[in-house]
């Protein structure tokens, strides 16, 4: 069984409001869960304290147990200072013109 600390889904039609919960990877996302150990409200301001509360004993307890977390949970803990940053990518270059529209371009401003 593997155990994942992952945002379960909760609140109103548009109005989000999140569970951290610690789950087995293979039940739903807003299912069964093991343990609540935080709470993640998007719709208060980012400076807000109560935007992300976390109960960080429980959630230490978990990792030492060997529990995954998401990638957004993993920000989460990052920036609580419980995980080490994960590094972010580097941003690709897809967004900038192929090789022969760069040519014609060139082409153009000569």
């Amino acid at each position: 069984m593997s155990l994942k600390i992952r945002l379960s889904r909760a609140g109103a039609k548009k109005r989000p409001y999140y569970h951290i919960v610690v789950a087995d990877s293979r039940s739903p996302r807003d299912g069964r869960f093991i343990e609540k150990v935080g709470a993640y409200n998007p719709m208060l301001p980012a400076d807000h304290a109560d935007r992300i509360r976390l109960k960080e004993d429980k959630i230490r307890e978990w990792l030492g147990k060997g529990a995954q977390v998401t990638e957004r949970v993993e920000r989460f803990l990052a920036s609580a200072g419980l995980l080490p940053a994960a590094p972010r990518p580097t941003q690709t270059r897809q967004h900038l013109p192929k090789k022969k529209a760069q040519e014609r371009a060139a082409a153009a401003a000569a």
